[in-house]
């Protein structure tokens, strides 16, 4: 019976991960360890709604020619992201087409792919993308009916915090405390019976500290890499400087501002880096406080021939709970690094403190005696 209730557990926390990972990867836009295929264009690698493990850039290593890569497209589709297959690299980027489309992307209007654009790989195996069949074939109805509750649960309670990504944590947290209590008020009407069998009933504490320390850990990253990511600027090279923005006179340059916010309570270690040529930033290493502002110098250059050209800027942070100097040297053997050594940290740490605090028992749920409230079983939890 216990292998059977494991086995469940790990079938319906699998089930949860699958769907919001899903979920959660359309509304920020972009997968989020799984993505799938919305159009025929991959036909027959993979079919409308297929699904397929999703990567990250930062570590899934160079793009060559045969990945399958999802790119933020700019006029491909009206732009957003696109998932095709890479069919040449050059100077000015890569060149994509779909497995079912005649003539690569870069045919019609849409430049060629610069790196900065690349936000995940499909896993490949052997030279073939791991098709996952119909993975994404509900996703959009779940989609659509978690932004009709998020919109709902706006108005009734009149606050905007509810929709969008965050809002979507909301309400996991609260459905997570409505299961809760639910469960809770369940157990408390069981028959007495089985309170006086249930000794050693209860919830593991290392467990109860795991889960604990995973949405712990799930809320840092989620922290460091949602306001991160790449910015584009728009360059029009012309023959000489005329009002507008960004049209710089041919073999130039200029500056502009760029505003790097942390509107949260922990300061961050923020590095800016040039995706492209043309692109240049000053500082490339701060620190931004708790709730302030800090502004970076970013200069664009224009090349000698006419036209307009792409600039990209890379934008990662990292929350300041190590030494910015560690941050710094875990962030020049690579980007993700010090997400890993701050993730170990607070999830690592809290888990150790909450072991010495509630010990390595059961947390019981159940009296043997008599009911009692939620508040004094926690209680004795504690003790």
């Amino acid at each position: 019976m216990r292998i059977r209730r494991t086995l469940t557990l790990a079938l319906e926390v699998l089930t949860i991960v699958v769907v919001t990972s899903l979920v959660v990867g359309q509304t920020l836009g972009y997968p989020i360890l799984l993505g799938y295929v919305e159009t025929g264009s991959m036909s027959p690698t993979m079919e409308p709604g297929d699904g397929f493990v999703a990567v990250p850039h930062q570590i899934a290593g160079p793009v060559e020619e045969g990945d399958v890569v999802v790119f933020e497209a700019e006029r491909l589709h009206g732009g957003g992201l696109t998932t095709h297959r890479v069919v040449d690299a050059t100077d000015r980027g890569y060149v994509t087409k779909g497995d079912a489309n005649p003539f690569p992307d870069q045919d019609g209007k849409e430049p060629p792919v610069k790196r900065a654009q690349v936000v995940a790989k499909a896993l490949q195996v052997n030279g073939h993308v791991v098709v996952i069949p119909r993975l994404g074939a509900g996703v959009e109805t779940v989609q659509n009916a978690l932004v009709t509750v998020q919109r709902r649960m706006a108005r009734l309670f009149g606050v905007e915090s509810l929709l969008g990504a965050q809002g979507v944590a909301y309400l996991l947290l609260g459905a997570s405390v409505v299961a809760y209590a639910v469960e809770t008020l369940r157990e408390e009407g069981r028959d007495d019976r089985r309170r006086d069998r249930s000794r050693t009933d209860g919830y593991d504490a290392r467990l109860v500290l795991g889960v604990l320390a995973l949405v712990l850990v799930a809320t840092a990253t989620a922290s460091m890499v949602i306001p991160a990511g790449t910015q584009k600027f728009g360059v029009v090279s012309a023959e000489s400087d005329a009002p507008g923005p960004r049209i710089i006179e041919t073999g130039t340059a200029e500056n502009l501002t760029y505003r790097v916010p942390n509107g949260g309570l922990v300061p961050v270690v923020v590095f800016l880096d040039p995706a492209s040529e043309g692109v240049d930033v000053a500082p490339r290493e701060t620190q931004v406080g708790s709730r302030t502002t800090v502004n970076a110098t970013v200069t664009l250059s224009a090349p000698p021939e006419t036209g307009y050209y792409r600039r990209f800027l890379v934008e990662r942070r990292y929350l300041a709970v190590l030494p910015r100097s560690t941050i710094g040297a875990l962030y020049r053997v690579h980007p993700w690094a010090p997400i890993v050594a701050i993730d170990l940290l607070l999830g690592g740490g809290f888990y150790l403190v909450g072991r010495a605090v509630v010990g390595t028992g059961r947390i019981r749920v159940r009296s043997r005696d008599r009911p009692t409230s939620t508040l004094a079983r926690l209680r004795r939890s504690l003790r």
